[in-house]
């Protein structure tokens, strides 16, 4: 990939162009590429895009409660959520990976694609400033901050509410298998609700399993 081609597509993907192309170099940068990777910048990012959608969100539902609005920047701010924003903007080409990570097949990981997104953020505050991240974050996530007329529910919170209107013990989750490669790994959970009913699911991170397990439990617990 040509310094034209990534400068182009960062111009276009982001609003503006880059100012400092080694720091956008770097939050496409994974681990297994080179020590100079995105992992500073996805953590200056997580926050930057943390801030800027509860400003968004505090602005467009003047009337929601503390506890809604959290639901939907709950929803809008995982590492599942940021990886199909990263999809959607075609960010897999422009990776920078190391063979092994390639081969595995690091190009399409939930866990790569939402924490380099999440280093992009990072990368255009630094270089932009405040605004251009709002503005970016704005055009990137703009068909989906709106999507729910009400704040969607989170799997693991409606599972314990469940629990707890039925007299139940809370859900209890375990680990019970994690596989693949540090970069793209698999882990497989069970949710319990003491002896009456359990689900298993997996997901690339432990937040994702357990989210996925609960859904599956609170299906099958609320069917008909």
């Amino acid at each position: 990939m040509t310094e034209a081609a990534l400068a182009a597509w960062l111009g276009a993907t982001l609003g503006t162009p880059a100012r400092d192309p080694a720091l956008y170099a770097r939050a496409l940068t994974h681990g297994s590429h080179s020590a100079d990777n995105y992992e500073r910048l996805e953590f200056l990012g997580d926050r930057v895009l943390g801030l800027l959608m509860a400003e968004w969100l505090f602005a467009l539902f003047p009337n929601e409660p503390e506890g809604a609005l959290s639901k939907r920047l709950n929803a809008l701010v995982t590492g599942p959520v940021c990886a199909q924003v990263a999809r959607a903007a075609g960010v897999a080409p422009y990776l920078r990976l190391g063979k092994q990570a390639r081969d595995d097949g690091a190009s399409d990981s939930d866990n790569v694609l939402g924490d380099v997104m999440e280093a992009l953020i990072g990368a255009l505050y630094l270089d932009h400033g405040l605004e251009a991240a709002r503005t970016a974050i704005h055009r990137l996530w703009g068909e989906r901050i709106g999507k729910d007329a009400a704040a969607p529910q989170h799997p693991k919170s409606a599972l314990q509410e469940w629990a707890a209107a039925h007299n139940r013990r809370p859900p209890d989750y375990v680990v019970v298998d994690r596989a693949g490669p540090h970069h793209a790994p698999q882990f497989r959970v069970r949710v319990a609700i003491g002896k009456l009913a359990e689900a298993e699911a997996s997901g690339a991170s432990k937040q994702e399993a357990e989210t996925a397990a609960a859904a599956a439990l609170l299906a099958r617990l609320t069917a008909p």
